[in-house]
């Protein structure tokens, strides 16, 4: 798996707003003919959508930057300006996103489920939207929305049947590579493995097949940043059964027992629930040296002489087809939704502070030098409710008010 990237950051850009249209019908023998300013097209979304054909995080290394087509502005004759496009970003399945504060707001753990990254600007109303007995001209639309726009941290976890545990150089890379058509790395040294491999290893006649990862060695402490297992113990939190691999060579460091302790003890600390998942415990290396006391190890496996490697794809095959591991949940939740209600706070300088996504856009989508918009996204703020929250927090006629880039004097109707 050349160029494994696991963690990667992606700067989402949700497509602008078009702007809708000022426009009057110009016809022979129409007078005064009404606004017909059409509207502007909504801006496209992003989208992030898991794919089994994205391995890697790769692609977004070097090229973070993702953004939704931007709406067309509307036109006269009330003919409205195309929406842009969407944009669906392709991310491996079992990528975990995240903001920059590391709150999880999605897990896209199985293929297909997708998550709307940036939402695209709404386009604006053209004039003929603002035509009322009391207006019966008006010369002024609404400017498109900019599209939502923020930096996301993407992590992957790998999706596999088994994941292979151990000590470095305790044979799993060999292990995998016997057994299926992936290709890792094997050297006589510590951390040959830098980085996670996957195999598929098919059964016999109709057994199937099942995903085998292959993550770099665990030491003692791996729960607390040493070695380099820690970086990859989150590839060993999805797997259905786990396949732990001891050294029962002259040439292990510790008794396969102790190896045990430790490797269950990291993987306890690092998340409590890996103790309770299936797990299949087999003795490497068996033909380096003499056989393991009995109870020490379930069995002596060899990938040098093939020495119980079938015997241990069948018992892992079986776990799988008796534990009872939770299944990714398709539904996705999203953990701080935008708020929509009006919210006022006393600002430093002294002055009242709107916030509210429908009380930002009125401002943000008006012609803040034309005198007639600002009348309308005022009025538009006392129907959200902006002059009730104002007086309940105690602002008094005279008082400075903002939103977005608005500021007036607030006074009471």
């Amino acid at each position: 798996m050349a160029g494994f990237v696991d963690e990667a950051q992606l700067h989402a850009k949700g497509g602008n707003g078009g702007a809708g249209a000022v426009s009057f019908r110009r016809e022979a023998h129409v007078a005064k003919g009404g606004p017909d300013g059409g509207d502007g097209g909504k801006g496209g979304d992003v989208w992030l959508v898991a794919s089994a054909a994205r391995p890697t995080l790769l692609p977004f290394r070097d090229h973070p930057h993702r953004r939704g087509g931007d709406g067309r502005h509307g036109q006269g004759k009330n003919r409205h300006g195309p929406c842009g496009a969407d944009l669906v970003v392709d991310v491996p399945v079992g990528t975990v996103v995240k903001d920059r504060s590391g709150a999880v707001l999605a897990d896209l753990g199985a293929a297909g489920m997708r998550w709307l990254a940036a939402e695209g600007g709404r386009g604006g109303r053209g004039n003929a939207r603002f035509l009322s007995n009391r207006r019966r001209a008006p010369s002024f639309a609404e400017q498109g929305e900019e599209g939502e726009e923020r930096w996301l941290e993407l992590e992957l976890r790998l999706v596999a049947d088994v994941a292979l545990v151990g000590f470095p150089n305790v044979g799993k890379s060999t292990f995998i590579s016997r057994v299926s058509a992936a290709k890792p790395k094997i050297a006589d040294y510590p951390f040959t493995t830098l980085e996670p491999n996957l195999g598929v290893v098919r059964l016999p006649g109709e057994g199937g097949e099942l995903v085998v990862a292959d993550v770099p060695g665990l030491v003692e402490g791996a729960s607390e940043g040493r070695g380099l297992g820690h970086r990859f113990l989150r590839h060993v939190e999805r797997a259905r059964v786990l396949l732990v691999m001891l050294d029962s060579s002259p040439l292990a460091l510790h008794p396969p027992g102790e190896q045990l302790e430790v490797l269950l003890r990291e993987l306890g600390r690092y998340r409590s629930e890996l103790l309770e998942r299936p797990r299949v415990v087999v003795c490497s290396r068996s033909d380096l040296g003499e056989a393991v006391p009995a109870g020490e190890c379930a069995r002596p496996v060899s990938a040098v002489t093939g020495e119980g490697i079938w015997e241990t794809v069948w018992n892992l095959a079986s776990a799988l087809d008796h534990g009872e591991v939770a299944a990714p949940s398709p539904a996705i939740v999203v953990h701080r939704p935008a708020g929509e209600g009006v919210e006022v706070r006393r600002g430093e300088d002294g002055a009242w502070e709107v916030t509210g996504r429908e009380a930002r856009r009125a401002v943000a989508v008006s012609d803040l030098n034309d005198p007639e918009a600002v009348e309308w996204a005022q009025s538009r703020l006392r129907r959200l409710g902006v002059d009730r929250a104002l007086g309940r927090n105690g602002a008094k006629p005279g008082d400075l008010v903002r939103v977005g880039d608005l500021v007036f004097t607030w006074e009471t109707s």
